[in-house]
């Protein structure tokens, strides 16, 4: 990367820079490639936080089957980030887990797990485990909210087998050819998952984030206290991919004990720790075991430490400054928090990020933890809140007796209850996933690059004044 111009003295954010064209031949977006380098074997550099509304297994499967990595958060019991990690691994590659319900449910509990879109839908199985048959999901928006999900089954539901997806072109012409959007996907007359056509779609998009024995990939976090090593090596036995060792103040010396107990496992995985935003702490994390340093203080939009504390430092600066000691060294960055748009995503790769993590943008997906809510203008949201805030303190120290546990919460930050509302129009992590790539595709383009490290070399920055910033945001309605 170099700059168009004459360097700012004062550190800059996102907002603050752009990109500008050079002579490119990529003829096509899809003629790019968006695998980090950061030896994480993700197909997309796009990870998600280890915070609980935003990282479920759920949310993890998906978005390892569409390249990304997930990170299960580090305040889960360990018995539940195990049984997380095992369900990843389990699910499956070609098509979707299905979601299931009970035939006594109700709309309502139907609706809390999905939307009523086009090309999704709902297993009915009762106590025994039997199928009774699928509801797709459009269905439900016209059905009373107190009636049964058992009422709704109806007919025959649309299935594939198995044995005749020949991959993913195959099974969207198989469903563009019967004319149906949602399928369940049988082997052997069992159901083994369920396939929307646009999901198959994606599938010839996408590839997968796949460990050496074809199972998805999946990332989880440990703190850095108590039996860090111990966990961390559970961790790994479950199947894990990636260990992230957090803590919101990363150039610490309790990071770097947890740091060198984990790397002294020789775990064989990559070993991920932050938060940090210098050069100093990248040589000192890189020294004590990490070969990733997570990057951010204060950008996300769920946390409060700069306003409270006025420690952090400018998002787009932090990344350029230690990606930069980050490589002198082998060692990789993820940009971690301050995206709002595509663009962001792209200039964090510029600065040289290897993937970038994002948090409160996918809080508000079908996918995340939680159950969908509608208010009382009918909008469809999750719950979201950030990981030092009285909740979070609340969850991770309750074990504590009372006095232990008010002092902690006495000194939380961070916001505690947060909306954050479904897009209509991509109200799924894939729908999300969609669009940023395909902007990052498009920054590559313009670059002239067509793979991360070209790209890292290629994109050209230049500085802007907000005015600027603001000439290039859409007009939403007409003059």
């Amino acid at each position: 990367m170099r700059f168009s111009g004459q360097i700012p003295a004062h550190d800059l954010t996102y907002s603050d820079v752009f990109l500008t064209p050079s002579r490119s031949g990529i003829a096509s977006r899809l003629a790019v490639d968006l695998a980090p380098d950061d030896g994480t074997g993700a197909g997309i550099p796009i990870v998600s936080a280890n915070m609980n509304s935003v990282t479920g297994h759920r949310l993890a499967a998906v978005l390892a089957r569409r390249g990304g990595l997930g990170v299960l958060p580090q305040d889960l019991p360990l018995q539940e980030l195990d049984r997380a990690i095992r369900w990843v691994k389990e699910q499956p590659i070609a098509w979707d887990a299905p979601l299931e319900i009970r035939p006594e449910q109700t709309v309502r509990e139907a609706l809390a797990l999905t939307p009523a879109l086009v090309g999704a839908g709902v297993l009915v199985r009762d106590a025994d485990g039997a199928e009774l048959g699928a509801v797709p999901a459009e269905r439900l928006a016209t059905a009373l909210p107190d009636a049964r999900i058992g009422d709704l089954v109806a007919g025959g539901t649309a299935s594939l087998d198995a044995e005749d997806l020949d991959g993913p072109r195959a099974a969207f012409d198989l469903m563009a050819e019967a004319g149906i959007e949602f399928a369940l996907v049988r082997r052997h007359g069992r159901v083994v998952g369920a396939l929307g056509r646009r999901s198959a779609l994606r599938s010839t998009i996408y590839r997968p984030a796949l460990d050496g024995s074809g199972r998805l990939r999946v990332a989880a976090a440990v703190g850095i206290n108590g039996d860090v090593a111990g966990k961390a090596r559970a961790l790994a036995e479950a199947g894990v991919d990636v260990l992230v060792v957090d803590t919101a103040h990363g150039h610490q010396e309790g990071m770097l004990r947890a740091l060198e107990q984990v790397s002294g496992l020789e775990l064989g995985i990559p070993i991920v720790a932050g938060n940090i935003v210098t050069a100093d702490g990248v040589r000192d994390l890189v020294s004590a075991g990490a070969d990733i340093l997570k990057v951010g203080v204060g950008p996300g939009a769920m946390c409060t430490t700069r306003m409270m504390t006025a420690v952090g430092r400018p998002q787009f600066s932090a990344v350029l400054e230690t990606a930069e000691a980050a490589r002198e060294l082998g060692a990789s960055v993820w940009a971690d928090g301050g995206v709002r748009y595509p663009r962001d995503v792209a200039l964090a790769l510029a600065a040289g990020a290897s993937s970038v993590m994002i948090g409160s943008w996918f809080a508000g997906t079908i996918e995340a933890p939680g159950a969908l809510e509608t208010d009382e203008d009918g909008r469809v949201f999750k719950q979201s809140w950030g990981m030092a805030s009285t909740k979070a303190v609340h969850a991770r120290f309750s074990r504590l007796d009372a006095y232990e546990l008010a002092r902690k919460e006495l000194f939380a930050e961070g916001i505690s209850s947060s909306r954050i509302y479904l897009d209509p129009l991509r109200p799924s992590v894939e729908d999300l996933l969609d669009m940023i790539t395909s902007g990052v595709r498009s920054s590559f383009t313009y670059a002239g690059a067509a793979t991360l490290p070209e790209f890292r070399e290629r994109a050209v920055v230049g500085f802007q004044s907000a005015a600027g910033y603001e000439e290039g945001k859409a007009l939403p309605v007409s003059w």
